[in-house]
């Protein structure tokens, strides 16, 4: 069983920062691709970041530049860095860790972005 839990959303102005924070606990023997996504109210889950054990990173488009991935394997936790916040980036943001064969998801943090 493997657990995910993410934590850092709230209440930002735009054109501010959060950090978000996922780690992921369990039965683990080794942690492939770590990643955040987003899903806005109405609108479809998205990719945001992604980042392989070895460090390779992945954005949305519309993120890269202000968003950044960052991972600790040594402690399976994933961060992301998100500056010059927008309203439109309001959303339950939330990480997913695979493992083996399996994407494990956390629970979600609520980022509010207000204008």
């Amino acid at each position: 069983q493997v657990q995910v839990v993410e934590s850092g959303g709230g209440l930002v102005q735009a054109g501010g920062s959060l950090r978000l924070s996922c780690a992921a606990s369990g039965s683990i023997f080794s942690i492939n691709a770590m990643g955040w996504y987003r899903q806005a109210p109405g609108k479809q889950r998205e990719l945001v970041a992604a980042i392989t054990s070895g460090g390779h990173t992945n954005y949305a488009d519309s993120d890269e530049g202000r968003f950044t991935i960052s991972r600790d394997n040594a402690k399976n936790t994933v961060y992301l860095q998100m500056n010059s916040l927008k309203p439109e980036d309001t959303a339950v943001y939330y990480c997913a860790a695979d493992v083996a064969v399996a994407r494990y998801w956390g629970k979600g943090t609520l980022v509010t972005v207000s204008s």
